[in-house]
Order: C-alpha cells, then sequence, then structure tokens
C-alpha cells in the first residue's frame, strides 16, 4: 500500500466509522452495522499536511479515500500544462471510486488544501459492500448520476455565460458548499488565482471583476476572505433567476 499513498505523514485505524461525526453525510451510513464493522477494520486513517497531493492524475488507486477532516481539491492538468481545480471535497465525500469500479486511472489529482484527515479503504472491502449492499450501491449511483449533471452544468456555463456571470455563480456556489464563518465571510480561503482557474480566466481579469464588485457594495473582500453583502445583485450577476 505505501507505493499508493506517498504523502501520508500517520497512519492509524483509531477513526471508529460508526461513531464518525460525518457518517450521516457518507454513504457508508447506507451499511448496516456488519458492513461498518468490516470497513472500520480494514481502513486505515491518514493525515496530510497543506499542499500535499494525496494522489496523481492517471494512478490507479486500489482503493478509495474518505475524508473526515479538512478540504482536498481535485485538480487535473490542462492542455496546455495548467491545472484546473474541478472539486472540492469535504468531509464525508468519498473519492476515487468510479475510477476504481471502471478500472479506469484517476481523472485528476488530489491534493490536500488544507490539513486533511482521510481514511483509505481497500478496493477488495469496498467492492464487497458494492456487492452485498443495494442501498449502499443504489446510493453510488444516484451520487454519480448527480455530478454528471452537475458537469453538464459547468460545460454548459463554460460555453454560454460570461467571465463575470460564472464569477458571480462560483462565489454564490462556494457559501452554499462550504457556508460562513463568524465574520459571514465564505467559509473556505482561495487564492485569485484559484478563483481565476476555477472561473477559466486570468487572474488580473479575475482581480478587476472582483473590484468592480466590491464598487457595486455587492462583495467585501479582506485578503483571500471574501463576503457577499449583496445576495440578490450577485445573482442578478450571475443572470440566475431563482
Amino acid at each position: 500500500m505505501n507505493n499508493l499513498l506517498p504523502a501520508i505523514m500517520h497512519a492509524s485505524n483509531k477513526h471508529d466509522c460508526a461513531t464518525c461525526q460525518h457518517i450521516s453525510k457518507s454513504h457508508f451510513n447506507a451499511l448496516d452495522a456488519d458492513g461498518l464493522s468490516e470497513i472500520n477494520g480494514q481502513k486505515v486513517c491518514m493525515s496530510f499536511k497543506k499542499g500535499q497531493t494525496i494522489y496523481h492524475e492517471g494512478m490507479r488507486v486500489n482503493g478509495i479515500y474518505c475524508l473526515n477532516g479538512g478540504i482536498g481539491k481535485l485538480s487535473k492538468l490542462g492542455p496546455k500544462g495548467k491545472d484546473q481545480i474541478i472539486q472540492f471535497v469535504q468531509p464525508g465525500d468519498m473519492v476515487g471510486y468510479r475510477a476504481m469500479i471502471s478500472n479506469d486511472p484517476m481523472i485528476g489529482s488530489l491534493i490536500a488544501h488544507t490539513e486533511v484527515n482521510a481514511c483509505f479503504i481497500p478496493k477488495e472491502v469496498f467492492l464487497n459492500q458494492v456487492k452485498n449492499s443495494p442501498s449502499f450501491s443504489f446510493q453510488l449511483l444516484q451520487s454519480s448520476c448527480h455530478e454528471l449533471g452537475e458537469w453538464g452544468k459547468v460545460i454548459s456555463n463554460m460555453t454560454q455565460k460570461s467571465v463575470k456571470e460564472r464569477l458571480a455563480e462560483m462565489l454564490l456556489l462556494l457559501e452554499v458548499t462550504f457556508g460562513t464563518n463568524a465574520a459571514e465571510q465564505i467559509d473556505i480561503q482561495l487564492s485569485r488565482e484559484e478563483l481565476a482557474n476555477m472561473v477559466g480566466t486570468a487572474t488580473e481579469s479575475l482581480i478587476r471583476m472582483l473590484a468592480e464588485f466590491k464598487k457595486k457594495g455587492i462583495l467585501s473582500t479582506s485578503g483571500k476572505h471574501i463576503q457577499i453583502m449583496d445576495k440578490q445583485a450577485l445573482k442578478a450577476e450571475a443572470d440566475l433567476m431563482y
């Protein structure tokens, strides 16, 4: 397993699946006590430093990862050699199962955006639950279908919406996904380069659009922190009807 987990800081089996605070958000909530016990007995819990790569694009990993702390980001190398952030991963999320089930290489690299705690579950243990638990398998199918739909929206936005509309919609989505902190700022810190990467524009253009939103009173920024001041105005900038 060591060649599959090059960035491990610390590994143990101390994290208990049955009492995990994120079990309600995980697909593992569909498993019965025996299924959870098997997962719990075979998993390896790990910690990763911010910026460490958990797995690389193109790897074939013999298992899946379930986050139980921190935020990870999936990024894919573009045709011009630039990384594109394609998804953020939160506690309770499982990553790698679609590639593992289809026996395909990983479509992107998983990087620790903050310090991350994750459990690695071996392929044979995971597939045993897929075969023996219809409710677990159905949740995986639902999740895959939902993500396909979300990817369709991303492709549509990239081809039909302006960069400003994509930025406005991305900020609204980040607030929904991560919530806000005590200062009512979006509870994830992203560099201007990362934001530009996510909406598909140059960093300089991103900075100009943020400044325009601030001038209109739509946003407030402090370093990497962003607070949405006027959500309805931001929805209008995103050309959203809801």
